[in-house]
Formats: structure tokens, C-alpha cells, sequence
């Protein structure tokens, strides 16, 4: 009699070669993708070129909150095309597949997570050097660490993006998360107003959302020459935060679309 697998078990402990089988398996699928790749790669750069020109009468204004946006953009890039990548391979009956093998959950979502971590890469070096090098992005701190948190960001983007794509029927329904998930992070970041001028139930609100803490990170790299105790715990937050929902993903990661 034959049983089925229970490679699905979330408890199955991770697999380095099936982790890096099923990035591989993804960045192909990419790299046969060119408008994915355009999206993810020059979307934030050409976004951050249109806001240095749109300021460049008010040079300072761009200096204040380009860093921040420098930030910004890869999460919601990488938000979108993984979220949507996800869906697409449940909907496809590829994942269902998938998870028919000897494969667990953890291993499928380290795997995406390791695939678009790589696309991270490229895109923040590629932005970030665009910003400082060829717009003049005025940076008192170290242009690496500018580097590491919008990667930072670029990674809990892609955190995010793996955990609504379960919640998610229709590649339509995860766009629709965009409003939820991404849009009261963004307006209370303290990009437009400092969280410390904010209604006290907004600044609480604020004080427990992960872009909050990017945006102040990115403005520590832009004010300090040192590293900082603020800056760190910013990058630390960002950072577990990412992982976090990366461990919620795997939890609620379903084979079919609900």
C-alpha cells in the first residue's frame, strides 16, 4: 500500500542541498523573465533618478529623503514580484508538486527567500551606487552601510512578500495586500512627519512597524560618520523582523490556493 510523503511537515529540519536546488530552480525561471527583471532591478533605480530631478532645485530635500526612499522602493518591489511569483506557482500546480517531494517547507521558502536574497543583492548595490556615485546622494556615514539596510530591506520585502502570497487566492487579491501591508507602514515611517510629532496612538503603532526602523536606520548612515547604538539596533530589528516572517511563511505556506 502505498503512503503519502510527509515531506511537508514543517517540523522537517532544512536541507542545504534542496535549499539551493529550489533557488536555482527559481532564479532560472527569472532569468527567462525580463520584465521581472526589470522591475526589480531598474524600477528603484529610475524611481530614485526621477526624485533627485523632481528636487533638483531644492538639492537639500533630496539629501534628507532619498536615503530613506533608497530604502523603500526595493521593499516594495521585492514585496510585489515575490508575493506574486509565490501565488503563481501554487496556482500553477507547481508547488503542490513540489511539496509531493522530499521537500519541506522550510527548504521551499529558505529556497525562495535565498533566490530573490540574491536578486536583493544586485538591486541595492545597483541603487545605492547609482544614488551616491551618479545623483550625488550627500552621505555622512559609510555608502556600505547605506548598502546593508536598504539589502536589509529589499530582504523583509521579500519576507513579506512570501507570507501574504498564502493568505492570497488571485494574483490580484496579492497586490490588493499592498494597501494593507506596505501603505501604513510607509505613512508612518516617519517619512513624512516625525513619529515623535505623530498622534501618541500613531507614534505607539509606528514604534512596532519594521520600516519605521529602516528609515531611521538610513538616516543614521546619512548623519553619522560612526556606527551607533541606534543604528544598530535599527539594522537588528530589520533583520528580525525578516526572519520572523520568514518563519511565519513557512508556517502557513498551503499547497493549494485557498
Amino acid at each position: 500500500m502505498t503512503t503519502t510523503p510527509t515531506a511537508t511537515a514543517p517540523g522537517r529540519p532544512l536541507t542545504p542541498s534542496r535549499t539551493t536546488a529550489t533557488a536555482a530552480r527559481v532564479l532560472r525561471q527569472l532569468h527567462h523573465d525580463p520584465r521581472t527583471i526589470a522591475l526589480l532591478l531598474l524600477v528603484p533605480v529610475l524611481m530614485i533618478t526621477l526624485l533627485r530631478y523632481v528636487f533638483d532645485g531644492a538639492p537639500g530635500t533630496f539629501d534628507s529623503i532619498g536615503a530613506s526612499l533608497l530604502g523603500i522602493f526595493p521593499l516594495i518591489t521585492m514585496f510585489l514580484v515575490t508575493s506574486i511569483a509565490t501565488l503563481r506557482e501554487r496556482t500553477s500546480g507547481t508547488l503542490e508538486r513540489l511539496l509531493a517531494l522530499p521537500l519541506g517547507k522550510g527548504d521551499l521558502i529558505a529556497g525562495y527567500a535565498l533566490a530573490f536574497g540574491a536578486v536583493a543583492v544586485v538591486q541595492s548595490v545597483l541603487a545605492t551606487a547609482v544614488s551616491v556615485w551618479l545623483l550625488g546622494l550627500d552621505v555622512t556615514g559609510s555608502p556600505w552601510l547605506l548598502l546593508l539596510v536598504a539589502l536589509l530591506d529589499a530582504l523583509l520585502g521579500t519576507a513579506l512578500g512570501l507570507f501574504v502570497s498564502a493568505f492570497a487566492a488571485s494574483e490580484f487579491q496579492a497586490v490588493q495586500f499592498m494597501p494593507a501591508v506596505i501603505f501604513p507602514q510607509l505613512l508612518l515611517c516617519g517619512l513624512f512627519v516625525p513619529r515623535d510629532r505623530m498622534h501618541p496612538v500613531l507614534e505607539a503603532i509606528s514604534n512596532v512597524l519594521p520600516m519605521s526602523y529602516a528609515v531611521d536606520g538610513m538616516d543614521q548612515v546619512v548623519r553619522h560618520s560612526d556606527l551607533t547604538g541606534a543604528f544598530l539596533r535599527d539594522i537588528a530589528v530589520v533583520a528580525g523582523s525578516a526572519l520572523l516572517v520568514l518563519c511565519l511563511g513557512a508556517v502557513t505556506l498551503r499547497r493549494r490556493t485557498p
